[in-house]
C-alpha cells in the first residue's frame, strides 16, 4: 500500500514536473497547491535530491527542479524510494528477498506465489509509466485500463 510519503512525493514531483524546464518551485508553494504539510514535503523531497532526481539551489531563486526530464522518472522509481519495495511481502521481492519464519516450502506456499504475482503486476505498470505521463492522467476524461 502506498504510505502518504510515497503518495505526497508523487504529488510533488507530478507539480515539479509541471514547472518549465529549470524553473525552480519553493516547498511551501508545492506544499500548499497540493495540500501536503511543508514539514513532511521538506523531508520527502530531501530523500528525492539525494536519490539524485530533484536538484535544489538555496537563497533568493531557489527552490527544487527535476534532475532531469520527466519522461525519464519512472514512477516505480519515486516509489521505491520513498516507500521501499512494491512487493506486499519481503519474500516475493526480487530485490529485497526475506524468507519467511514460518515458511516450510516456498515453492509451494500460495500467499507467497501470489504475492509475487501482484508484485510484477504493480511493477509492470509503474516501471513503465514516467513521470510526464502521470501528469498527463490528471488532464484525461478517462484514466487507461490495464489489461494484465
Amino acid at each position: 500500500m502506498l504510505t502518504n510519503k510515497g503518495k505526497y512525493g508523487l504529488k510533488a514531483m507530478v507539480h515539479l514536473a509541471g514547472m518549465q524546464p529549470g524553473q525552480p518551485a519553493l516547498v511551501s508553494d508545492i506544499a500548499a497547491a497540493n495540500d501536503i504539510p511543508k514539514k513532511f514535503l521538506d523531508a520527502i523531497l530531501g530523500d528525492l535530491r539525494n536519490a539524485g532526481l530533484l536538484h535544489s539551489k538555496k537563497g533568493r531563486g531557489g527552490g527544487y527542479v527535476l534532475a532531469k526530464p520527466a519522461h525519464e522518472i519512472m514512477v516505480g522509481q519515486i516509489i521505491r524510494i520513498l516507500d521501499g519495495p512494491l512487493a506486499p511481502l519481503a519474500c516475493a521481492s526480487p530485490n529485497y528477498y526475506r524468507r519467511c519464519e514460518d515458511c516450510v516450502d516456498e515453492s509451494t506456499c500460495a500467499t507467497r506465489l501470489m504475492m509475487v504475482e501482484v508484485r510484477n503486476a504493480i511493477a509492470r505498470i509503474l516501471d513503465h509509466r514516467s513521470l510526464a505521463e502521470m501528469r498527463t492522467l490528471a488532464h484525461l476524461d478517462e484514466v487507461p485500463m490495464y489489461h494484465i
